[in-house]
């Protein structure tokens, strides 16, 4: 039986508007075709202004839509399963960290699900997502829930076991990358330069940095901070110090620590 909606969304937070935003601008979608859910009236509010159809009931949302994506806090998708464990959707994506597909599936009878993880810069059409699409066979349908996703950034598809390292990796890093951003910036607050001045310089150098590594992947990272590493130069001298403070055991200290967490999130 065709349903009323193609999309349909649990949530109506940051990502999930971000996700409605792109499949409307790509044309993935039209906003006609999509349907979202949330318990907060401000958030129904926001993303109703983007033209879809919103509604504070879960069962209807998943009985009307032929896909529909999980787009809560891990914390709360045990309330939501309770809500539609007699739904006849069958086709599901979930952007939760740390919840597994088959917590999903238990709960939901004959079912697929397709998981991935966005990152925050998807927000804006870049970043990166990784997806696990191993419970769809179908290709109409492997294309519709990629197609979802390329409409905000670069797409990898991997196994389900790798996606709480990706978890550490690209879906939290944008906070790591900030945080590198602010003391660089501080630093040349310290020095003399504005807040303004530091920040352009600091931000777009970071960019060019980024493009440089993807447009020219014959060089490995370690040949191009020797390439700026110029002996007896300035730059050497800084990354002395980040070696000699162990930025790497740091950085994968760092990483080690929100893995962990993906994993705790699975037995909540």
């Amino acid at each position: 039986m065709k349903k009323k909606f193609k999309l349909g969304v649990i949530g109506a937070g940051f990502m999930s508007n971000a996700i409605v935003s792109g499949v409307i601008s790509s044309g993935v979608l039209s906003a006609e075709q999509i349907i979202v859910s949330d318990i907060s009236e401000t958030a129904i509010d926001k993303i109703h202004r983007k033209g879809v159809t919103v509604t504070m009931d879960n069962l209807y949302l998943t009985d009307n839509a032929e896909f529909v994506m999980f787009a809560v806090k891990p914390q709360t998708i045990t309330s939501v399963l309770k809500e539609i464990k007699n739904t006849t959707c069958k086709k599901f994506i979930s952007i939760m960290a740390g919840i597994k597909k088959d917590k999903i599936k238990k709960e939901l009878d004959d079912i697929s699900v397709a998981r991935c993880m966005p990152n925050t810069p998807c927000s804006i059409g870049y970043g990166a997502i990784a997806i696990d699409l191993s419970d769809y066979e179908n290709e109409s349908d492997r294309d519709f829930i990629k197609n979802i996703f390329k409409s905000l950034a670069v797409l990898v598809e991997v196994p389900e076991d790798k996606l709480n390292a990706v978890t550490g990796i690209s879906g939290s890093s944008p906070a790591y990358f900030y945080l590198f951003l602010k003391c660089i910036i501080d630093s040349g607050i310290k020095h003399g330069l504005t807040e303004n001045e530091a920040k352009t310089l600091a931000v777009n150098t970071m960019i060019g940095s980024g493009h440089m590594v993807l447009k020219n992947s014959d060089k490995s990272l370690d040949e191009r901070i020797n390439a700026v590493c110029s002996k007896g130069g300035t730059t050497i001298e800084a990354v002395k110090i980040f070696n000699e403070l162990d930025l790497a055991e740091i950085t994968e200290k760092a990483v080690d620590a929100c893995i962990k967490r993906s994993f705790e999130l699975e037995n909540l």
